[in-house]
């Protein structure tokens, strides 16, 4: 599995971040049902496992449920360093994640390893902490076999990063119908500035955290219609496994029966056809005419706002609510675009500077005022 790995990878991928649970309080993990869900997933000739060094108990559990039970030939691990302060404190603690991880995982290798999470907040702790010619060095000797990242951020921040980095190999990305034009998650340009550099991808989200499991009414009434007996997970899955430069699609599997579902339209993977394709353009235009803020994230709204609230990130977070009633991840979101220096939907002074520079002449004081009592509450 060397040169052409993208090209002959099975497409599903386990991703390892919300594994079954025994005690939600403890978090402690469920690995005889991981062991099973482990089995099921090999047994349907799919092969890549992926965890990180912060997904609390992954790599220890997938210790027990597949690299103890497996020759270690038999299947692809992949894992994650991360730099963020939340994470590490120093270089030190940033480079001790890799052995830590080899320990928890007794893995001896890993297939891939990324740097986790970059974003324009913390790339430069990546720079700083010699990440990128570290990760090259584990490779040099035969602990790595390809280096990528995972990135949340916009396209202009990834074309940035290759062209900084063209040893990354691979680039893991948040891919979903939902989000294929969303201005602030930004899927697809995302996608064809991997395609422009030539990176394979490896999908997060495509069922957008469970979310497309359960789309909203009118979505669910064209996936029904057009296939009955497929669920409305497995079409946002097999929509994004059809794109051309995707590698493999991650499934945060938490279950059997989510297991037994995501295989069995997986094992034998073929692409979409164009009627499918067409079905998928009618749930895309199906959400999109459900109210929301038509806010497009240029940020022009931004710089003159002297209370520096992220008024585009609050629609987002906003969005998330009125499109798909998620009350909770939508404050989770609103908490952190609204972390200091940044100001609250609550704390505009009303000043208009948004509404002169908005060029979609969003009554965005109004909005602000609904977002406040929506998601402060």
């Amino acid at each position: 599995m060397e040169k052409g790995f993208a090209k002959t990878m099975p497409k599903l991928g386990f991703g390892l971040m919300r594994l079954p649970r025994i005690n939600k309080e403890t978090d402690e993990i469920d690995v005889e049902q991981t062991k099973k869900m482990v089995d099921m997933f090999l047994d349907a000739g799919l092969k890549y496992f992926d965890t990180a060094f912060v997904y609390n108990g992954s790599e220890a559990a997938i210790k027990q449920a597949l690299v103890d039970r497996y020759p270690r030939e038999s299947y692809y691990l992949a894992t994650k360093l991360n730099a963020s302060a939340f994470a590490c404190k120093d270089e030190e603690s940033a480079k001790q994640e890799f052995f830590t991880s080899l320990e928890r995982t007794g893995a001896g290798y890993f297939d891939f390893y990324l740097l986790h999470a970059l974003s324009r907040n913390n790339i430069d702790k990546y720079n700083e902490y010699h990440i990128w010619e570290f990760a090259q060095e584990q490779k040099a000797k035969g602990l790595i076999k390809h280096v990528g990242f995972s990135f949340h951020d916009t396209a202009d921040v990834l074309e940035s990063i290759l062209q900084a980095h063209p040893e990354a190999e691979f680039v893991q990305l948040q891919l979903n119908y939902a989000d294929w034009e969303s201005p602030t998650v930004q899927s697809r340009k995302c996608y064809e500035v991997c395609e422009k550099y030539g990176k394979p991808v490896v999908v997060m989200e495509p069922v957008k955290g469970g979310t497309l499991a359960d789309p909203p009414q009118p979505v669910k009434e064209i996936l029904t219609k057009a296939e009955p007996d497929m669920s409305p997970a497995s079409w946002a899955i097999r929509y994004i496994a059809s794109l051309p430069n995707v590698m493999v699609v991650l499934s945060g599997m938490s279950s059997i029966e989510q297991m037994a579902d995501n295989t069995s339209y997986m094992k034998d993977f073929k692409g979409m056809n164009e009627m499918e394709q067409e079905t998928i353009r009618s749930a895309q235009k199906a959400l999109s005419e459900i109210p929301q803020i038509p806010c497009t994230a240029c940020k022009y709204c931004v710089d003159g706002c002297p209370m520096q609230i992220r008024i585009p990130d609050i629609f987002a977070a906003m969005n998330r609510e009125m499109i798909f009633s998620q009350t909770e991840a939508a404050k989770r979101a609103y908490a952190n675009a609204t972390k200091e220096p940044h100001g609250k939907a609550s704390e505009c002074i009303q000043c208009g500077a948004c509404e002169d520079a908005c060029p979609q002449h969003l009554p965005i004081r109004e909005l602000l005022v609904k977002c406040a009592e929506a998601l402060e509450n």
